[in-house]
């Protein structure tokens, strides 16, 4: 099988480490050999259920043995597999469901009722269920003969500059991940790898090809945990853990203990670690962060090594890879001066196919990333901020499109703007201002109860401004600068109720 496909990488892992322990998750474990026999006995399972190859699958699935299966099973058959976000509901898990036209669902127990209230008109299958799939009861099948430029999975963007996008990920992405992703972390058979971040993030999902790459173990929770994070690490005997940059100030919040230190991990991948708790974060857990830059539609273009890391900064552009910063004219600026990050690859199908509904880019082009960063002239870059508004909190990118398109269903809403404000957790909190329709009062709570039924918990507006107007351009466009200056106020309503000197102090937990 070609190794830059997904089977081919199961596959020559399966052969080579055969009886190691591949993964260990939500209560089941798996050797390699045993993982390659799950997913051919998935591929049958899913065409018993009518799946062929090229259909599309979506799982509304959280951190479980049945995802896994899914994804390598689908893989296998030479389906398609879409993992959904599963804080997603109402008219956020609609739109993903119209984007992608799976002709299955697979769904967890506890979410079938989101589905529902939907009216998905494709074939559900339900955790549990004698309608779902399972590997082991139907015979194996061979793998088909995919193509490293095949789509393997469809992966939604955060929409942060409209609604989301599902993205066409071809085979070779997630086995380019899966090689550049282990040399930078400098993964080996003996390692354990631990992550508690979702499955269906980039992320977490490309883990699975880290370890195959590597031969090492991967251990995957549920969630995560602040309090009992190094205490998992030390039981999972994890010598490699996966964090956010908004989990590293959560971490740091909780108590000094014991279990700081009374694990095995020694480097860990934090995109996005703010460079003044680099030091701190290395000094109390023992743990080197590795940074860089990677996207669902890229791959980890820019990147640092455990023992070559500089707080603040991605890093320098890896073997295999190009970038440029370039101005509003799309012409590099000089060193030192912000710009856009643009990326291309000589890596064969290292990039995403594009989105759904659009032709797939030149392969040689130049791609757009929308992050605002910093070349040194040494080479390492340095994040800025996105050139669109984007709001980031909880290590989730929430788009303030959808925020304000949930916003303006409220009967009372006239308009509304979204924007971020400072956290004390290194990234934002989501702040809104409304203007009430004529003749209409809003009440703040209400116009944040609204949102709780429209959008997934982490895009939930902590505050909220109910204003006369909104500041804008000549053109009719919200000057959100204006807004993210004046931030929050005496008059702002926080939902987390404190008071005005102290706000942008938040629970440890995130709360």
């Amino acid at each position: 099988m070609n190794r830059l496909t997904i089977p081919g990488l199961v596959d020559a892992a399966a052969s080579r480490h055969g009886e190691r322990v591949f993964l260990s998750v939500d209560g089941t474990t798996r050797t390699y050999a045993q993982t390659r026999a799950a997913a051919a006995t998935m591929a049958g399972a899913l065409a018993a259920r009518g799946c062929r190859p090229g259909d599309r699958v979506a799982a509304l699935l959280s951190n479980r043995v049945e995802l896994v299966d899914l994804v390598l099973g689908c893989a296998w058959l030479g389906a398609v597999v879409v993992p959904l976000n599963t804080a997603l509901h109402g008219r956020l898990l609609r739109h993903a469901l119209d984007e992608s036209q799976p002709r299955f669902l697979y769904v967890e127990e506890e979410l079938a009722a989101r589905v529902q209230d939907v009216g998905h008109a494709g074939e559900v299958w339900v955790t549990g269920s004698s309608q779902a799939p399972v590997p082991g009861i139907e015979k194996a099948l061979d793998a088909h003969p995919s193509r490293p430029g095949d789509t393997a999975a469809v992966l939604f963007t955060s929409g942060t500059t409209g609604p989301s996008r599902g993205v066409r990920c071809p085979h070779a992405q997630f086995a380019w991940w899966g090689r550049n992703v282990a040399d930078a972390l400098r993964l080996t058979a003996g390692d354990t790898l631990y992550t508690c971040l979702p499955l269906f993030h980039t992320n977490a999902l490309n883990t699975l090809a880290q370890a195959m790459t590597a031969g090492a173990s991967l251990v995957v929770d549920r969630r995560f945990s602040a309090s009992r994070h190094w205490a998992r690490a030390a039981e999972t005997g994890a010598t490699c853990v996966y964090v956010l940059g908004a989990m590293v100030p959560m971490l740091l919040a909780q108590p000094p203990g014991p279990a700081d230190r009374a694990h095995r991990a020694w480097r860990g991948l934090g995109p996005g670690t703010p460079g003044a708790l680099w030091e701190l974060f290395r000094e109390r857990f023992g743990v080197a962060l590795v940074d860089g830059f990677g996207s669902t539609e890229t791959n980890l273009v820019i990147g640092s090594v455990p023992e070559d890391c500089r707080p603040g900064y991605m890093g320098a552009v890896r073997d295999g890879f190009e970038a440029r910063v370039v101005g509003a004219d799309h012409a590099p600026v000089p060193d030192g001066t912000p710009g856009e990050l643009v990326v291309r690859t000589d890596q064969e199908h290292a990039f995403a196919m594009g989105y759904l509904g659009d032709a797939a880019p030149d392969p040689g082009a130049w791609r757009r990333t929308g992050d605002r960063v910093v070349r040194e002239p040494d080479g390492w870059f340095r994040f800025v901020d996105r050139v669109k508004d984007c709001i980031r909190r909880r290590g989730e990118n929430i788009s303030s499109y959808e925020v304000e398109a949930a916003l303006r269903v409220h009967p009372d809403v006239a308009e509304a703007a979204a924007f971020p404000v400072p956290s004390a957790l290194a990234e934002d909190e989501v702040m809104v201002a409304v203007v009430p329709r004529a003749g209409r009062t809003l009440d703040p709570a209400r116009v944040a109860r609204h949102c709780a039924g429209e959008l997934p918990a982490f895009a939930v507006p902590r505050y909220v401004d109910v204003v006369e107007a909104l500041p804008l351009t000549e053109t009719g466009k919200v000057r959100k600068s204006v807004l993210r200056e004046r931030g929050v106020t005496e008059g702002t309503w926080d939902r987390c109720g404190h008071r005005p000197s102290e706000r942008g102090v938040v629970g440890a937990d995130g709360s």
